[in-house]
């Protein structure tokens, strides 16, 4: 079965690469020819962790294939996932294949879209007498870990009334299906609304661990042998309950301000999603009293921050605590240099020349009144710290990821500030 990709973004790229990777054909379309020919050499414009081999392995196999040619496209592809990376122009692109296809082809919307976007582009193809089926297949992709998420996904949802489709589905992703991952199968709005009320609750999670972090650091408490002890607890779970860790990623501030959306337009108070937005929104100034706190002020210190995607092995600075926290400190009068082992071209496009760019972290920390961990890259963990130590005004270093070894640290006469660590 050949099968079709629409997209050339973040999802679409990760998805055709990973589908190619099971062995089955499959051809991804979008009309820029440039972005076309770059991605067939391997050339993405992102970085994720072990992507770019995946899809030279596959285009070197004959299985995946990159195209401009839409007609052709919808011509020889049965099943077609919609995978751009916004919804702006799914209806154009629904609409074009249906009436391209040489037979009704079955449409799998993988781009985040509102609940309610397959009924009404099921109901707008219909109306134009022409013949698909949509199925809303949510996939849940954190960003340096998409192809594991991929091949290892917590559940597979499908949202469609046609059983026709869901076998189809079911036999691309056969692999999964054999490994055990569960199947939902449900209609098209459920499916849409997994998607954000995940996100929503994932950014509970998060703002709850940091509020009570908060708390910790006032009572000498600890939080992250807390968040240790909380998440061995099987009803709540370790993933995503380490303090410190902003909720961020491509995709999720786009889904919980189109979940708040939904639920006001529906005359429904979502006062916890609220709750937990502006306690991540606000983290940058909390950290940023941190770390006036250990200086006195922050107005024309040098901060040196290490990190600025917003989690490690992705160049995403999608709701990066980390910039946020970064334009806070300049916008208190601090003198920011920052370094960052793939994320600096990306930073700069948020940043606006308003941050000094190190090529290193020992020139980040270079002159610097403190050292700041941004994002818990592995690598940081294993810096020369007595080297960092003579290149810092003051030996300070605040650890918003609780990443490094506190008492190794002190040891070697740094002031060292966690988060929620008393």
């Amino acid at each position: 079965m050949q099968i079709g990709v629409y997209g050339s973004g973040y999802l679409g790229t990760v998805i055709s690469a990973c589908l190619a990777d099971f062995g089955t054909p499959v051809s991804c379309c979008h009309p820029d020819r440039s972005r076309m020919v770059e991605m067939a050499q391997g050339n993405i414009p992102f970085f994720e962790k072990n992507l770019k081999e995946i899809i030279r392995r596959n285009v070197r196999a004959g299985r995946l294939a990159y195209s401009t040619d839409i007609e052709s496209f919808a011509r020889k592809t049965q099943v077609i996932f919609l995978a751009e990376d916004k919804p702006d122009s799914l209806g154009d692109v629904a609409m074009r294949i249906a009436r391209l296809a040489a037979k009704p082809p079955i449409l799998t919307i993988v781009t985040p879209a509102p609940v309610g976007t397959a009924a009404a582009l099921e109901k707008g193809i219909k109306d134009a007498g022409l013949q698909a089926t949509i199925v809303s297949q949510p996939m849940f992709f954190t960003d340096g870990c998409a192809v594991e998420d991929f091949n290892w996904p917590d559940r597979l949802i499908l949202g469609s009334t046609s059983a026709e489709a869901v076998q189809v589905l079911k036999q691309i992703f056969h692999p999964l299906v054999m490994r055990g991952v569960p199947v939902i199968v449900t209609n098209q709005s459920t499916a849409e609304l997994v998607r954000e009320a995940a996100t929503a609750f994932v950014a509970t999670k998060i703002s709850f661990i940091n509020e009570v972090a908060a708390l910790c650091e006032r009572v000498n408490a600890d939080a992250v042998n807390l968040a240790l002890a909380l998440g061995l607890d099987k009803k709540i779970a370790p993933r995503c309950l380490q303090p410190g860790a902003g909720m961020g990623g491509v995709f999720a501030e786009s889904d919980m301000d189109s979940l708040a959306e939904l639920a006001q337009a529906h005359g429904v108070s979502l006062k916890v999603l609220s709750a937990a937005r502006d306690v991540n929104h606000f983290l940058a100034d909390r950290l940023v009293d941190k770390i006036a706190t250990v200086l006195n002020s922050v107005e024309n210190k040098e901060v040196g921050i290490l990190g600025l995607a917003f989690k490690p092995n992705t160049n995403s600075v999608a709701g990066s605590s980390s910039v946020r926290l970064a334009e806070t400190l300049v916008s208190k009068g601090a003198h920011v240099r920052a370094y960052d082992p793939v994320a600096i071209p990306e930073a700069k496009t948020r940043l606006n020349g308003s941050v000094r760019y190190c090529d290193n972290a020992y020139a980040a920390a270079e002159g610097s009144d403190a050292l700041v961990v941004g994002t818990g890259w592995p690598e940081f963990r294993a810096l020369d710290f007595d080297r960092i130590k003579h290149l810092l005004k003051k030996p300070v270093i605040v650890d918003t990821k609780n990443l490094l070894d506190s008492t190794r640290l002190r040891a070697l006469g740094f002031e060292y500030v966690g988060v929620g660590r008393g």
